[in-house]
């Protein structure tokens, strides 16, 4: 699958082949020529893209899931471009859905080259987010907010939720700290069936669960924590450079 180009090179593009007119160098050659054809390839490359994650959509029913065709398109971006840089390694990507209700089964780890989710279930949101829905974000320590945006999962450890996942932000200014706020995907008992508890930020799962999402996408894996806020949205470099 390809990345998204900005939406905005949609209008650039647009509005270079409906010209009626081009510029010429002093050959008489069409000196946007080349340009146009970068263009008409990157909107070529785009749909493809587009096409692609919509298939993959509708073949894993994650609509029927809960999950949005938006979600699921921002984190195929990102999963991809992490992939072409080699900050990620491996097939699996994570995607926590924070514009659901903390009740929601929100979290699906999706193993992208088989296109089959593997799991879906509930993930803790932090207790200065929000209440049932998150709402507020922060990178800063001690804020007890999720961090939104782009991670790559690290190595395992024990500590005192038992086995735990270390994670990466990968997003400066966004959730770039989280190593620093010890930000984390551990097992919790107040987060599952009947449960609606937070974290400090933490991306805390059901403890019955823990050890197989953990053993699932450690060692260089993607996770998107995903919500429509559009500051987010708007300053993101991975999904608008």
């Amino acid at each position: 699958m390809k990345r998204l180009v900005p939406l905005s090179v949609y209008g650039l593009a647009y509005a270079w082949l409906s010209l009626s007119w081009v510029p010429v160098d002093k050959t008489g050659t069409p000196a946007l020529h080349n340009k146009e054809i970068s263009v008409e390839t990157s909107i070529d490359e785009n749909a493809a893209f587009i096409e692609s994650v919509t298939v993959a959509y509708n073949s894993m029913q994650l609509q029927a899931k809960g999950l949005s065709i938006e979600a699921f398109t921002y984190a195929m971006q990102g999963y991809e471009q992490l992939k072409s840089t080699g900050k990620v390694s491996n097939e699996y990507l994570t995607i926590c859905d924070f514009s659901q209700s903390a009740r929601k089964k929100r979290m699906y780890i999706i193993d992208v080259e088989n296109e089959e989710l593997v799991i879906q279930t509930h993930v803790a949101h932090g207790r200065n987010s929000g209440g049932e829905y998150a709402r507020k974000f922060s990178n800063q320590p001690e804020s007890h907010q999720s961090s939104l945006g782009f991670y790559v999962t690290k190595n395992t450890y024990f500590g005192e939720h038992g086995l735990s996942l270390r994670v990466e932000g990968v997003e400066k200014g966004i959730n770039d700290k989280a190593y620093r706020r010890a930000i984390v995907i551990h097992g919790a008992t107040y987060i599952g069936e009947g449960h609606m508890g937070r974290s400090y930020g933490c991306p805390a799962v059901p403890q019955h669960e823990s050890k197989k999402i953990i053993q699932t996408i450690k060692n260089g894996s993607c996770m998107f924590i995903y919500h429509p806020d559009k500051r987010y949205l708007t300053t993101s470099k991975i999904l608008n450079d």
